[in-house]
């Protein structure tokens, strides 16, 4: 069996978070023996539609990479508008969509919290680690749609 390949997206609007849940799901497929891309993408409600053209480019572009699973990582902290609520229902919804009607193995990895200090509980490796947990899921779900014979 090969070893899965999976695209790390990440919402680098709070880049030193991003960066921690990075590293936390960069151990987590590393330790796994997965290898992996990253890419950027400016906020948590760009993930989705990065991972759609990910996938549409793997079955239309000549040479593009294909991927066996998706973590999805990023944050949205509250602020003083409804933007919180709208970002974080709709990118999760997007997600929890392309999972269902692709077929597509997606960790989700997007924080979404009341303040900073949250953020970062919840983004330490050495904490709550939702990096590495993200990383995880993923990869149990690549296994599963290996086992169900969906992927090779």
């Amino acid at each position: 069996m090969t070893k899965p390949h999976i695209l790390v997206v990440e919402a680098r609007f709070y880049e030193e978070l991003a960066d921690e849940l990075v590293k936390g799901a960069v151990g987590q497929l590393e330790a796994a023996g997965a290898t992996h891309h990253r890419i950027a993408v400016p906020g948590a409600f760009e993930i989705p539609a990065a991972i759609a053209l990910a996938e549409r480019a793997a079955r239309t572009v000549h040479g593009a990479p294909r991927y066996d699973g998706y973590v999805a990582l990023g944050c949205v902290i509250r602020g003083e508008t409804t933007h919180y609520d709208y970002v974080c229902v709709e990118s999760a919804r997007a997600l929890q969509d392309l999972a269902v009607r692709e077929g597509l193995a997606i960790g989700y990895g997007i924080l979404t919290v009341e303040n900073g200090a949250q953020a970062w509980a919840r983004a330490r490796v050495g904490e709550k680690n939702k990096g590495g947990g993200a990383a995880a899921a993923c990869l149990a779900m690549v296994n599963l749609k290996r086992k169900l014979g969906l992927a090779s």
